[in-house]
């Protein structure tokens, strides 16, 4: 899903990027970090790991939902 992003480009801020293709660049990094961490029995450093991607999945991602111009702004506010 992550890697999904970099093909929409609504949103453009850099070029044809926005803010949530950091998003999308920190979820490909930290990922396979949480699952080695795993792997190598480090369960605290696996925890905070994945809760910071479920965080930035809901806050970050959801943040950006209602921008103007996409389709959930139009359902929400109608306009």
């Amino acid at each position: 899903m992550a890697a999904s992003s970099f093909w929409i480009h609504q949103i453009r801020l850099v070029g044809p990027f926005s803010p949530i293709h950091l998003l999308s660049i920190f979820t490909l990094v930290m990922l396979p970090l949480a699952v080695w961490r795993a792997h190598t029995h480090c369960v605290i450093d696996h925890r905070r790991i994945m809760i910071l991607l479920f965080t930035g999945a809901l806050v970050v991602a959801g943040l950006f939902t209602p921008v103007p111009g996409r389709i959930m702004h139009r359902v929400i506010f109608g306009a």
